[in-house]
């Protein structure tokens, strides 16, 4: 019950900062397609691709320093976590070396004619990929602060941290709306100091706060260490290179065959899909530091009823953010981004589907990453994350769609969970009948259930604000009755009774102790 305190304290911490920062991301992201245009837009999603795919990069290279981290506090050894801290500053050095290092040769083959950028315009694509490469160094050396910060889940400095690049980010966007010049350079600009800022304000927060924030590489190395923590970081680091080459890939390959307008809808759709999956992506965030802690305190069973529990509410919450859009998505881009371009409606619809998939398997990666057993699952899962843009590729030069490679894309997640559920059973234990049958089966009803239910609209009343609002009512409670009813098992149920019931109480103490310290005062 405490680590349920815990996940729902840290949760809600989390999701008041997204409640400030996901409007203020969306329009920044319209005020930057309203003052870049479709092509420079979409040009920056291609060569500045750097920019979303770190976001990807950093949250998983940060899951896997805070995997020792929290395991190592789980057993409760303050100087093996300065030893783990001092390691991963060394590790993560040397991968931003690395990452600069291979960023700058690919440079040279991407602009030497294989991207497809109109002449009068690669000058400046070469500017906007240095300083992407240059925002790529800072956001990798800045993991061991985040992992740190996961770990001590101090959830409340992350959310500050996000309201803080979120207006940040608001400001760049106005600031290009009435800029002089060439706004893809400056906005290029910007975005790469960014991260710059960012490391500096964890840096300084760390080392002043947290005990473990203490560098002194002779005195806290530990050859032993070193290498178990640079296997580890290499078999994470090859899969997240993996999917990631395949991620920031679909946008050069849409460009080669396409161009840049296109670009510009898979950049919309990204964003789209990444706002909306923040809210189930942040009760994740909250959770896994308490699995880690509890394989390290050597509680398997209640690490893995955390991880299936985690899988069904992580989806749960992306689906009833996800069902209204998914239908009413057409209407709703031309509100947000007015002129709309071509692929946009399907690729932001298949990737919310993708997506939903990935959700239902996503915490069993943490159960392995916390077991630690992770160089077979790795290079599995690298190999399956390497095959769709191959396969995009040839299809594409056979004069398929655009929005193949998507449907590629979603049957590669199909096949890249069947791989993770695989390796959850053999190295964690986990039970696949009780998962399929618990987990799976409950969300994929619930969620055919509540998306029948609530297309109901769309073919009765004319599309406008109206039938939206119709569609998000009706979608909100069947979601309701259907997730309570259908999507939960009893225990279940009864279980988030109590952590309502307990979240509600230490809300009502909390105002008790205000008014009577307000009274106090007041005598």
């Amino acid at each position: 019950m405490q680590a349920a305190k815990r996940v729902a304290t840290n949760t809600g911490i989390l999701y008041a900062k997204l409640g400030i920062t996901i409007f203020m991301t969306l329009f920044s992201t319209r005020l930057i397609l309203l003052a870049l245009g479709a092509e420079d837009f979409g040009l920056f999603n291609v060569v500045g691709g750097a920019v979303a795919m770190l976001g990807f990069l950093n949250s998983s290279m940060t899951a896997a320093t805070q995997r020792f981290m929290s395991y190592t506090q789980g057993a409760g050894k303050i100087e093996d976590i300065k030893q783990i801290f001092n390691i991963s500053i060394i590790l993560h050095f040397a991968i931003a070396c690395l990452a600069v290092f291979v960023l700058e040769i690919a440079g040279y083959f991407l602009f030497d004619g294989f991207l497809n950028i109109p002449p009068d315009r690669v000058e400046a694509a070469k500017l906007v990929f240095q300083f992407m490469v240059l925002s790529t160094f800072f956001t990798i050396i800045s993991v061991p602060y985040d992992a740190v910060l996961n770990a001590r889940e101090n959830m409340l400095f992350l959310a500050i941290i996000g309201i803080v690049e979120a207006t940040l980010k608001l400001l760049i966007a106005l600031y290009i709306t009435q800029a002089s010049g060439d706004n893809l350079i400056t906005f290029g600009l910007l975005m790469a100091i960014l991260p710059f800022f960012l490391f500096l304000i964890r840096g300084f927060y760390c080392f002043r706060n947290y005990q473990e924030c203490e560098i002194n590489f002779r005195l806290y190395f530990d050859k032993k260490l070193m290498k178990k923590m640079s296997s580890f970081a290499g078999w994470s680091l090859l899969f997240s290179s993996t999917e990631i080459i395949s991620s920031h890939g679909q946008g050069i390959v849409i460009n080669v065959f396409f161009g840049a307008i296109v670009n510009a809808a898979q950049g919309i759709a990204i964003q789209v899909r990444g706002q909306l999956s923040v809210f189930a992506l942040t009760m994740i965030k909250a959770l896994n530091p308490i699995i880690d802690k509890s394989e390290g305190k050597g509680d398997r069973n209640f690490m893995l009823n955390m991880s299936m529990m985690g899988s069904k509410i992580s989806f749960f919450l992306m689906m009833l953010f996800f069902i209204p859009f998914i239908i009413e998505m057409p209407y709703i881009l031309k509100l947000w981004v007015r002129d709309v371009p071509e692929f946009t409606i399907v690729f932001c619809q298949l990737l919310m589907v993708r997506s939903l998939i990935e959700q239902l398997f996503i915490t069993l990666n943490s159960s392995i990453s916390a077991v630690g057993e992770i160089k077979n699952f790795r290079i599995f899962a690298s190999v399956l994350a390497s095959l769709p843009l191959i396969l995009s590729y040839i299809m594409y030069s056979y004069g398929y769609p655009a929005y193949t490679l998507h449907i590629i894309f979603l049957v590669y997640s199909i096949f890249a969970s069947i791989n993770t559920l695989f390796f959850a059973n053999k190295i964690c234990g986990l039970p696949v009948i009780s998962f399929l049958k618990n987990v799976v089966l409950k969300c994929v009803c619930a969620f055919i259930i509540v998306v029948l239910i609530s297309s109901i609209p769309i073919y009765v009343l004319p599309e406008g604000l109206y039938r939206i609002f119709i569609v998000a009512v009706i979608s909100l409670i069947t979601y309701m009755i259907t997730v309570w009813y259908i999507g939960l098992l009893k225990e279940e149920r009864i279980y988030f009774k109590d952590i309502v019931v307990e979240t509600v109480k230490r809300f009502l103490y909390r105002n008790e102790k205000a008014e009577d310290e307000t009274k106090m005062i007041l005598k």
